[in-house]
């Protein structure tokens, strides 16, 4: 099974909210997470609390081969998380 970190949208209109989690990459976008990871609020005006990790299960996923997508590898550059591309 091919593992994807990506976002799941949650939030009203006009206020996104983003679930980060490890997906199936067949599951659609807004579907069944294998298993979730953190959140991001961009909204969130203090940037230390715009996003939430729990940062031994996302370098789990990622040691496993679990490849983020390119606006969730963003967010790991800027936290400082390393994976291979």
């Amino acid at each position: 099974m091919a593992v994807r970190i990506r976002m799941m949208r949650m939030g009203r209109k006009n206020r996104p909210f983003y679930r980060i989690g490890a997906f199936d990459a067949h599951e659609e976008r807004d579907g069944m997470a294998i298993e979730n990871l953190g959140t991001y609020d961009p909204m969130e005006s203090n940037n230390e609390k715009q996003v939430t990790l729990k940062r031994e299960r996302v370098d789990y996923w990622l040691s496993v081969g679990a490849k983020p997508t390119e606006t969730v590898a963003s967010i790991f550059k800027k936290l400082g998380i390393a994976f291979k591309k």
